[in-house]
C-alpha cells in the first residue's frame, strides 16, 4: 500500500478554500470543507484548467474557464462541458499536516 505524502498544513487552507499542490509529478487540489480536508485532481479534465481559481460551494466545484462542475468528494462530473471525472486522493490529518495518498 501506498505511503501518505504530506502535501499541505491545515492552516494553509480556510475554510470553504482550496490550494494547489504540485505532488509527484501531479498537479493536486486540496480543499477545507467545514473542517474536511478533499484531494482531488487539480486540472479541469475539460480543457486543463487550474481548478483551484474555481468557485467552491460546499462540495461542487465550478471550473473559472468554461463552467464544468464537479462534486470534489466523489469526483463526478455534475454538469458540462467536462465529461470525465476527476481523480479522487485519500486524506489523513495528523495534527496540522494533510496527508495525501497517490
Amino acid at each position: 500500500m501506498p505511503d501518505f505524502i504530506t502535501v499541505a498544513k491545515k492552516s494553509e487552507i480556510e475554510n470553504g478554500r482550496m490550494k494547489e499542490y504540485r505532488v509527484a509529478g501531479r498537479v493536486i487540489a486540496v480543499a477545507n470543507v467545514d473542517g474536511e480536508y478533499l484531494a482531488f485532481d487539480g486540472i479541469c479534465t475539460h480543457q486543463q484548467c487550474s481548478l483551484a481559481g474555481g468557485f467552491l460551494d460546499g462540495l461542487t466545484l465550478t471550473c473559472y474557464c468554461h463552467g464544468a462542475q464537479f462534486d470534489i468528494q466523489k469526483g463526478d462530473v455534475l454538469a458540462p462541458p467536462a465529461t470525465k471525472s476527476l481523480g479522487i486522493y485519500e486524506v489523513a490529518v495528523e495534527g496540522d499536516d494533510i496527508k495525501i495518498q497517490l
